[in-house]
């Protein structure tokens, strides 16, 4: 089998280094800061997929095995990524996915209990509430807000649910409204010494800020590949730990979810067959064929992570959001950051003074090249690796300027 050629070029132009935006010429926005939304594609992501494309275009069906084999060697990367094994993690379309093949293909009994947490973004809500009306589960609903204003509290009443006996836990690793990191190891301790499952959505954490399944005591995860991992849209894992893979029962399957999926194609006649049984692992869920370009975008886009050190983006990130709050803050906002270090992410988040709205705040800076996101009402800020520390004054000018025209006063000079 060809081995796919490598992704990361080694020309010198095409290296990453910590605040510099040339692998991202061409970016329209003069300050990119939404990471948290969606990131824009890198030169070194644009090649790989031009690569893969290419081959596929030379070579056609002739190159399926050199890209099952990027695969292959993606799943170990963000095996290793999370802490667990290659086998333990199954590639998938999306965050959004994961959880329902999750939620779906749990072994539930009727009368299980599911705690889930208002404030969570829909995707890890949603497919649990669908998953209690199919099989007839109890659903335990905690006001996740209450993370920021009085954690203790909140824990203390989620450790009182699992004492009267709870199945699965399931919660964000960093909250999409206000960046704030959930204490996972706190919350996983607690579920496995009651012996319920913790389920992570790891969208707004994986790729950026430190999230491992071992030392978290984590027993599912699932993570897409276009935000903080700096990929495409559709592609995305699934990650599930050998001991809770066996809670699993194989509802959402398809042709390669079953073992030796593909001999009946290529080792001659009699191979053709329906009662295979399915795979074991996680694995199970990679029912059909996917989009490559989408995988072979993620690892090269992993690739620059990896090769900076994630611990070293993670601090670089957080010296973009030290200049950044006190300066937006000074101006009225109200920062939702968390005041520890251990509650902090990537993104900086903020309310509006009480004369502006996030709405109109957000669109003045969009006219004025500054790309964030407003969440349910937040102003949110997410740099990455390759924002530059400085670029936190520019978009402080950009709300000075933003809040003077929305009171109809002269801009500051």
């Amino acid at each position: 089998m060809t081995e796919a050629p490598i992704l990361v070029p080694a020309a010198r132009e095409l290296e990453p280094h910590l605040g510099d935006a040339r692998l991202f010429s061409g970016q329209e926005s003069i300050v990119y800061m939404n990471h948290a939304g969606l990131s824009p594609a890198s030169a070194v992501v644009r090649k790989a997929v031009t690569n893969m494309l290419t081959d596929y275009g030379k070579r056609g069906a002739a190159a399926y095995p050199t890209w099952m084999a990027q695969r292959s060697r993606l799943r170990e990367k963000l095996a290793a990524l999370v802490g667990v094994t290659a086998d333990e993690v199954a590639l998938t379309l999306n965050t959004s996915r994961g959880i329902s093949d999750v939620a779906f293909c749990m072994s539930w009994k009727p009368g299980d209990r599911v705690v889930v947490f208002d404030g969570e973004f829909p995707a890890n809500v949603i497919p649990w509430l669908r998953a209690a009306e199919l099989f007839k589960l109890e659903v335990v609903r905690l006001d996740g807000h209450r993370f920021l204003s009085d954690a203790e509290a909140l824990l203390a009443e989620l450790r009182a649910e699992l004492e009267r006996g709870v199945r699965l836990v399931a919660i964000s690793a960093v909250q999409f409204q206000t960046g704030l990191r959930t204490p996972l190891q706190t919350i996983g301790s607690m579920c496995r010494d009651a012996g319920a499952r913790f389920f992570v959505d790891g969208v707004q954490a994986c790729g950026l800020t430190s999230v491992n399944m071992k030392d978290d005591k984590i027993d599912f995860l699932a993570c897409g590949a276009h935000k903080w991992l700096m990929g495409l849209e559709g592609a995305g894992f699934v990650a599930a730990t050998a001991d809770a893979v066996r809670d699993l029962v194989p509802r959402m399957t398809s042709w390669l979810s079953y073992e030796e999926p593909i001999d009946f194609l290529f080792e001659g006649p009699d191979k053709l067959r329906y009662d295979k049984p399915p795979k074991s692992t996680i694995a199970f869920l990679e029912g059909a064929n996917v989009s490559c370009a989408s995988f072979v975008a993620l690892e090269a886009a992993l690739d620059l992570i990896l090769k900076l050190g994630r611990e070293a983006v993670f601090d670089h990130v957080q010296k973009v959001n030290d200049q950044l709050e006190p300066a937006v803050v000074a101006q009225g906002l109200t920062s939702l950051r968390s005041p520890s270090p251990e509650g902090r992410s990537g993104s900086l988040c903020f309310l509006p003074p009480p004369d502006v709205t996030t709405k109109d705040l957000y669109r003045e800076l969009g006219a004025l090249g500054i790309a964030c996101a407003m969440p349910d009402g937040r102003l949110r800020f997410s740099p990455h690796w390759w924002t530059a520390v400085d670029e936190a004054d520019q978009v402080n000018w950009a709300i000075e300027q933003s809040l003077a025209k929305l009171r109809n006063a002269s801009p500051p000079a």
